[in-house]
């Protein structure tokens, strides 16, 4: 059971070493596809995404108050609210939220 320990680690150490140095050395001259030029500007924006949203789901004793929280907080920034005005409205929302459900 030890020795498949290093294998597995080993095999993940590699994913990740190709995964970040294959690129670096297989594309030497500027990218000029929009297509994909485009593709890897929003790959930070969507990691970050798919990293934060079940993370803000599953934050709370409730699912529903977190999503709900969510929806409260896109709603209160597209309407300009600053970042500190968002957070507090989130918190009072799932506070709300989660003593009325449980």
């Amino acid at each position: 059971m030890q020795h498949n320990v290093y294998i597995y680690i080993l095999v993940a150490f590699l994913v990740s070493f190709l995964v970040r140095v294959l690129p670096l050395t297989l594309i030497r001259k500027p990218i000029k596809n929009d297509f994909i030029r485009s593709f890897l500007y929003y790959v930070p924006y969507v990691t970050l995404s798919v990293m934060t949203f079940p993370a803000i789901i599953n934050a709370t004793q409730s699912p529903v108050a977190g999503f709900v929280a969510f929806a409260v907080s896109i709603v209160a920034s597209v309407l300009g609210a600053k970042l500190f005005s968002v957070a507090c409205i989130s918190c009072i929302t799932v506070l709300i939220l989660e003593y009325i459900i449980i």
